[in-house]
């Protein structure tokens, strides 16, 4: 099977860091959740505009997970990489990283995926060239990709359980699956 125009995961990282400033924190001297989500869709949308080379607009966010405070002074690094290209859709992984710097103590915060769709200037969804996963983590992510996009497409109205044939896999008996 011909790829239309793959390009490496790899060239769709995307880096960000900022120091967290006493106008994005909130009474507790942390980070605010609404600034963490507007720094991500930043890193994500370019992530998914250098694979593209289009405009892009989020279509969807994934459940972001809060697992550690990011306090006053940390810096935060957020890396951005797409994991897999639909027709017009990138699905793009987030990992979210707090460093206190004096104290030496970096730690894992956030991650999600985010869902984009490139369109061209008149809003008008098209084509992205396929991901080319090459490292065993991009080919983990690429793969659980489709699982991941149906789970979406279901929550959003737009897919029938019953074609979720990927979603479908997971809850079938090892038995039933060899007949």
């Amino acid at each position: 099977m011909v790829k239309r125009n793959a390009k490496p995961a790899s060239e769709s990282l995307t880096t960000m860091t900022e120091m967290v400033l006493p106008n994005d924190t909130n009474t507790l001297n942390n980070l605010m959740g609404g600034r963490m989500m507007h720094m991500m869709d930043i890193v994500a949308a370019i992530a998914a505009q250098k694979h593209s080379n289009r405009i892009v607009v989020t279509a969807s966010v994934d459940n972001i997970t809060f697992s550690e405070p990011i306090s006053l002074g940390d810096v935060v690094t957020i890396t951005a990489k797409v994991t897999r290209a639909f027709n017009s859709s990138m699905e793009v992984f987030l990992d979210v990283v707090a460093e206190n710097i004096p104290a030496s103590r970096k730690k894992a915060t956030n991650r999600a995926f985010f869902t984009f769709v490139a369109v061209d200037q008149l809003g008008t969804p098209i084509n992205v060239p396929e991901v080319i996963p090459e490292t065993p983590e991009e080919q983990e992510l690429y793969a659980g990709a489709l699982r991941r996009r149906q789970l979406r497409l279901i929550l959003a109205g737009r897919m029938k359980p019953d074609d979720a044939t990927e979603l479908k896999l997971l809850f079938e008996s090892p038995a039933k699956s060899k007949s």
